[in-house]
């Protein structure tokens, strides 16, 4: 969903203030390199009393800061191209992972990640649906565009930007689960699609 503009209301008294509040940000990230990590708390409880701001809204604000990646723009693929078979599955657990085809855009792919489990077996995986990004190489974004799921079933879909090659040999597409989203706690799981 676009962000919609809170209030028509703005102080111009402080607009330079918010000028180098986005300065320090920008130089926040040169120094970490993009990394900044998270503040210890008690740096954020002295910061609280010193500054006369609440913890929890701290908190918020360095773990805002944390996922400005996420914020970026995706790509949306544009003119459809052909399909790319894959027909490639992996069998882990109680969970039977597939890649069946990659969609080729001008722009972009469209990867399409399936689980399918018996839900007599694992019953409540819906319920505590793991979250899984893809990572292809350094060169490539990927981003999940949407996903879903019914019981036995689940699939995610994933923009790459730039687009995969057409041809694929030698490419590995790796899915790692998170326990939740923009999340670092991996869950151990991790499926790897070598192509051919």
């Amino acid at each position: 969903m676009p962000f919609e503009r809170p209030t028509e209301h703005y102080d111009e008294r402080i607009s330079k203030i918010d000028e180098q509040i986005c300065e320090m940000l920008k130089l926040r990230k040169q120094l970490s390199h993009n990394n900044p990590g998270f503040p210890p708390f008690e740096y954020i409880s002295e910061w609280a009393e010193t500054f006369e701001l609440y913890e929890d809204f701290l908190k918020v604000v360095f773990g805002t800061l944390r996922s400005e990646e996420h914020y970026k723009p995706m790509v949306d693929p544009s003119d459809f191209r052909k399909h790319i078979p894959v027909l490639k599955s992996v069998e882990k657990g109680n969970f039977f992972y597939t890649l069946n085809s990659i969609k080729q855009y001008n722009n972009a792919s469209v990867v399409t990640f399936n689980i399918d489990w018996d839900e007599t077996e694992v019953p409540s995986f819906t319920n505590n649906h793991h979250h899984f990004e893809l990572q292809i190489g350094d060169e490539y974004d990927c981003r999940m565009l949407k996903g879903g799921g019914h019981s036995g079933h689940a699939f995610t879909n994933y923009v790459v930007s730039p687009p995969l090659p057409d041809k694929t040999p030698g490419l590995e597409l790796t899915f790692i689960e998170y326990f939740k989203p923009f999340s670092e706690t991996e869950t151990g799981t991790k499926i790897v699609f070598s192509l051919e």
